[in-house]
């Protein structure tokens, strides 16, 4: 038999984001920590509400990328986004990325819940082989959680980043489908 809850877990579930969810991201953007945590493309800045949409938007467009929002089973309240881009379909590969916006949030185990349903999803519905992503030196408690969920380092960019005046290095890690379904199972 099917799963039924593809998309929910015990306290989190994952659904579209819309742009009514913008309003709420916006407030993420005013967090340094937040836009610190997430990206080494560009510098810290915050987004518009407009540049949200647009974000939205073009994730939208195309097979190789599906976000999420997540949001709190209680309350419906949006905490979050997690995304499996980038996909490569020949060789069944994405990239993940995951942001808890509030830092309430953060910390309470919405991530580790967030991130198992993804994986699911990733393994069990896109027939992916192998999810990866990257994360900064400096991001202790997401190379724990990460490293929790069985995903291994596979390499380091070597002094890949400069923040306040300092270099820091950029994990590469990475989760092979059978890995997950030995572990989740």
């Amino acid at each position: 038999m099917l799963s039924s809850t593809l998309f929910e877990g015990r306290r989190v579930r994952l659904t579209p984001l819309v742009p009514a969810d913008v309003q709420y991201m916006a407030r993420w953007q005013m967090d340094a920590d937040y836009l610190r945590l997430l990206d080494a493309q560009d510098p810290a800045y915050p987004k518009t509400e407009q540049q949200l949409v647009d974000w939205i938007h073009e994730r939208r467009r195309g097979s190789t990328t599906y976000l999420f929002g997540i949001r709190l089973r209680e309350n419906d309240e949006l905490i979050g986004f997690i995304e499996l881009g980038d996909i490569l379909w020949p060789h069944r590969t994405s990239w993940l990325a995951i942001g808890i916006g509030d830092r309430a949030h953060r910390g309470q185990g919405y991530g580790h819940e967030a991130l198992a349903l993804a994986l699911d999803y990733a393994f069990l519905e896109l027939n992916l082989y192998r999810v990866q992503l990257t994360v900064f030196e400096y991001n202790k408690p997401a190379i724990k959680l990460y490293e929790k969920l069985g995903f291994r380092r596979e390499g380091a960019f070597r002094e890949f980043m400069q923040r306040d005046g300092r270099r820091w290095d950029m994990y590469l890690y990475g989760i092979l489908a059978h890995e997950w379904l030995e572990r989740s199972r």
